[in-house]
């Protein structure tokens, strides 16, 4: 049985793969201006304080907005708030290509940050619009295509920046962003399923206050140090406005995020998975390109460049998308939660190699793709663990807070490592680098998270074939609630590890 709106069996691997294009091109912003960030400040004539913003604008204008997104979707269309989100995008990027001044490039990566909500949102369109036999693999596909964005985009990006103007990274965006839009308009069709209802302007407010005050603190906190009154001032102000919006939540007819469902046992335990999961995926990311970039005669680092660093990480990209279809076997055969255990494994297996194994570009690669592999079929498994405790009206809004749950624990990750990092350090001539402990610590804390993913997922109702087809859509009527948890997506947060590159990038020069 496939619902109402499902298009014709052939034209359903079309809706997959625009979809899928889609999430690839909005996560590609993610990486898009990192190979420039040590050179914007000459570009821009402006200092380096103020041109790090090109990245932290991207994470909060996502905080702010795309809370609202899938709860949006699901009142007036998926595919139309997908639209205004590849429109804010392509807008975006146009505002970077042509801008000269750090205030414009600033409000064009804002543009581009408000698009954050194309995967959950496509995850949510493909359950009402796709035949079931096509959805497991389908959402794995769009699930994954987070990381495979950001992995596949870094080595691209810098290559444009290497041999282009770098106002050509902002126009290859443009096209993407445009070309994915039509694609949409020409293949995607809208889903008919419609919560109704008003939106909560209380609950969106207040929550996106209190994540900006959250990410603000986190991604800035390196900065203006962990213990300034700022930092802890921003912290402070974040519990509070949680608390709150908690309370508000808790009392509003038609919440943004009804925190009723989000304490069911398998919404809880599979967003508390996907936090620890977020911070064992990212931190390959603060790791690999420092020891690519780290000079030979340090001991322990390859003498190589951002673009090999990047090549490094792009075959996990490829191979988070190839393990898509063994991810949704595997789930359809065994349940998600098992899908989910076994991707948290080969996660820790991976860092676990990797703590003893970084000596050369070949075992970096290997480490990368056990990674990327686990990665794959841990992301293709929590949409279906989200959307089997969720009505199909609120699939929008809970596949965005699980989204927003991975991108809290990248955070943390990024927060957390870039203080390792940056206190196991020893001297190389004049400057101060990270030890070769240091990085073997924050992999070790990696697998550490993978297991405690492991641990949480073991908690989750135990699942079958059966349940797993529910699960993805097979059975629109299985959830009871009429409402849902709440809309939020935040790409990935980079910039403290970008702080450590460029000056290892620095050390090379």
């Amino acid at each position: 049985m496939s619902s109402p709106t499902s298009p014709p069996s052939s034209a359903a691997s079309a809706v997959v793969a625009v979809l899928a294009f889609s999430g690839i091109v909005v996560s590609f912003m993610q990486t898009l201006v990192i190979p420039i960030i040590p050179h914007l400040p000459e570009y821009l004539n402006a200092s380096a304080s103020d041109t790090a913003w090109a990245v932290t604008a991207t994470l909060l204008a996502a905080a702010v907005a795309v809370p609202t997104m899938g709860r949006l979707g699901d009142m007036f269309g998926k595919r139309r708030l997908l639209l205004i989100s590849m429109a804010l995008l392509v807008t975006g990027s146009v505002v970077g290509a042509l801008s000269s001044s750090v205030v414009l490039l600033v409000a064009g990566r804002v543009l581009q940050g408000l698009a954050f909500g194309v995967i959950p949102l496509g995850i949510s369109v493909m359950r009402d619009v796709l035949p079931p036999k096509k959805l497991a693999g389908a959402v794995a596909m769009m699930s994954a295509a987070m990381g495979v964005g950001g992995a596949l985009g870094l080595p691209i990006a810098a290559l444009i920046a290497e041999y282009a103007d770098w106002h050509v990274l902002f126009w290859a965006s443009a096209v993407l962003g445009a070309l994915a839009a039509g694609l949409v308009v020409v293949l995607v069709p809208e889903s008919t399923v419609r919560t109704g209802g008003t939106f909560d302007f209380g609950g969106a407010i207040s929550l996106s206050a209190a994540l900006i005050a959250l990410l603000l603190a986190i991604s800035k906190g390196g900065d203006w140090g962990w213990t300034s009154t700022l930092t802890l001032s921003l912290f402070g102000a974040s519990i509070v406005v949680f608390g709150f919006w908690g309370w508000w939540e808790l009392r509003t007819p038609k919440p943004l995020v009804d925190l009723r469902v989000s304490i069911r046992r398998q919404v809880l335990f599979t967003n508390l998975a996907s936090i620890v999961f977020g911070f064992a995926m990212f931190a390959v990311s603060m790791v690999f390109p420092q020891v690519v970039q780290l000079p030979e005669s340090t001991g322990y680092g390859l003498g190589g460049s951002m673009l090999t660093a990047g090549l490094v990480l792009a075959p996990s990209g490829v191979i988070m998308m190839l393990i898509a279809p063994l991810s949704s076997r595997i789930t359809n055969s065994r349940g998600p939660k098992v899908t989910l255990m076994l991707g948290a494994v080969v996660v820790a297996i991976g860092y676990g190699i990797g703590i003893f194994a970084m000596h050369s570009i070949w075992q970096l690669i290997v480490i990368a793709v056990i990674i990327g592999a686990g990665t794959g079929m841990a992301y293709g498994a929590m949409p279906a663990l989200i959307m089997g405790a969720v009505p199909p009206s609120e699939t929008g809004a809970a596949n965005s807070f699980n989204t927003l749950m991975r991108s809290l624990g990248t955070s943390f990750a990024s927060a957390i490592a870039g203080v390792v990092l940056a206190q196991m350090t020893i001297s190389f001539g004049a400057a101060t680098i990270p030890s070769e402990n240091s990085f073997r610590v924050v992999m070790a804390l990696a697998a550490g998270s993978a297991i405690i993913a492991l641990v949480l997922a073991n908690f989750l109702p135990r699942g079958n074939a059966a349940n797993a087809r529910k699960e993805m859509g097979t059975n629109h009527t299985a959830a009871p609630s009429e409402e849902s948890v709440a809309a939020h997506s935040v790409t990935r947060q980079e910039s403290n590890g970008m702080r450590l590159t460029n000056n290892v990038t620095s050390l090379r020069n």
